[in-house]
């Protein structure tokens, strides 16, 4: 799976921005391996550097010698919208009437494909096939009609469906918006004169800044030399929807989401997932590295040892991206390799934080019997993946999707366990503490919080 981004917003009264940008983003790396960039404005241009990879890699320190300003956006990216290119790297800028506005975004417009159809019917030009680009031509054309940023906001969102938080930089001020159900997380932090916002409050920590709060579902901040909340049209009418992903995987164990605690989440998941699928066995191992936590949660609830049964290659890229199945499986051994005097004649409990098309599970049981583990007992962190995400996680079609057509048992002879546990629904809302009525549960129920593409599988084709 590969969450969309990670963005960050920094206001400054005074100092340059563009190393805190630097450093924050660096906290987000787990959230976007593709490309980076920052902008910058510094009261009279704007001045943008991104390029493709990490972001040890696409800036050096004459960057920040160009980057000038006290204000500024970053963002990392994977693609779920717009092919892997530099074209469609971000934050997009665009220059305008009266100045530059620049956007760094996380989530997925699931209608901007009709959108950007109607503008370019008006003869709009587009250089990126991103929703980023969308956002952007949609601000202009309404911040051209009544010359206020936050009025624009307001009325673009009407016409937005799916999932965003959102980093604006418009010439002297920087704008942070979420969208109503609030599904993408974002939070507010603070350091002396220091205004930050970032996609984790793990980006605050780098950098020494306090996270204030999160911003709220449907609320819109504006940021110069003060700080004023405005609200979308949406705040408190539509859901709360917040993604569930974030606590078992994609956060940083680190950071703090909605008011949780992702590090207690997922050791309240470990917990109950031995309280739901107790089993005889030697040890607990993880799926370094997003499993660690849940593992040492079930290890403290069953009593049985933690152990390290794999060793994690973390200079080896991520198996989604491999193009074939064999290359996939060929890259599980490169990244995962075995401890076979921990596992030989064994039985183990391996925790994971899921099973998305099967296929690295399976390479990885595979990997376990060659080293001699004698029964292998697969315990997953979440409940059956039967459907895919529309807001901003590439995880597969639903054709692709192991468990979308196909009980636990089947699933089980698939990867060659000797058992399998799932986490149900009912133990993952209460491991996180959120109301069900206020997390999105669609890629475990298929049923989502906002309408969907009428052509779903042409939606689907065009996110690949």
């Amino acid at each position: 799976m590969k969450d969309k981004c990670g963005i960050v917003g920094i206001y400054s009264k005074s100092g340059e921005v563009s190393r805190k940008i630097y450093y924050s983003l660096y906290a987000l790396q787990h959230r976007g391996q593709e490309s980076a960039g920052i902008s910058t404005y510094d009261g009279g241009m704007m001045f943008t550097h991104k390029g493709m990879g990490l972001v040890v890699d696409v800036f050096k320190e004459d960057n920040f010698e160009a980057l000038k300003g006290n204000k500024g956006i970053g963002h990392v990216r994977y693609s779920t919208s717009g092919k892997s290119l530099i074209e469609n790297s971000s934050p997009f800028v665009s220059e305008y009437e009266d100045g530059y506005i620049a956007i760094a975004h996380n989530g997925d417009i699931i209608n901007s494909t009709e959108i950007r159809k109607e503008l370019e019917s008006e003869g709009r030009i587009f250089y990126s096939t991103t929703d980023s680009e969308v956002l952007c031509h949609l601000l202009i054309k309404e911040y051209n009609k009544s010359g206020d940023i936050i009025k624009a906001i307001q009325n673009v969102s009407k016409d937005l469906i799916g999932s965003y938080s959102l980093a604006i930089l418009m010439n002297n001020d920087l704008i942070v918006v979420r969208d109503p159900g609030g599904i993408k997380p974002l939070s507010l932090g603070k350091k002396d004169d220091l205004i930050i916002v970032a996609s984790e409050s793990v980006a605050f920590d780098v950098i020494g800044a306090e996270k204030i709060r999160d911003v709220e579902p449907g609320e819109i901040l504006l940021i110069n030399d003060e700080l004023k909340s405005f609200s979308l049209p949406g705040k408190g009418k539509i859901p709360r929807s917040y993604c569930m992903f974030e606590y078992i995987y994609f956060a940083r164990p680190d950071s703090i989401i909605d008011g949780k605690n992702v590090y207690d989440v997922r050791l309240n998941i470990g917990r109950a997932l031995h309280q739901e699928h107790a089993v005889e066995a030697d040890m607990v191992i993880p799926v370094p590295d997003s499993a660690i936590t849940a593992a040492i949660g079930y290890s403290r609830e069953s009593g049985l040892p933690y152990g390290e049964g794999l060793i994690k290659n973390r200079y080896v890229g991520r198996t989604f991206i491999m193009p074939t199945q064999e290359d996939r499986e060929n890259s599980v051994r490169l990244k995962m390799n075995p401890i076979k005097s921990e596992l030989e004649g064994k039985k183990i409990v391996m925790v994971d934080d899921s099973v998305v098309r099967g296929t690295t599970s399976k390479a990885l049981m595979d990997v376990l019997k060659e080293a001699g583990a004698s029964e292998i007992h697969l315990r997953v962190g979440c409940p059956p993946i039967i459907s895919p995400c529309y807001y901003g996680i590439a995880m597969a079609s639903k054709k692709e999707l192991i468990a979308s057509d196909k009980e636990v048992k089947e699933i089980k002879n698939i990867l060659g366990v000797d058992s399998l546990g799932y986490l149900s629904i009912e133990s993952l809302i209460k491991c996180i503490g959120i109301d069900k009525d206020q997390l999105c549960t669609g890629c475990f129920t298929g049923e989502y919080p906002t309408s969907l593409p009428k052509n779903i599988e042409k939606y689907e084709s065009s996110r690949c």
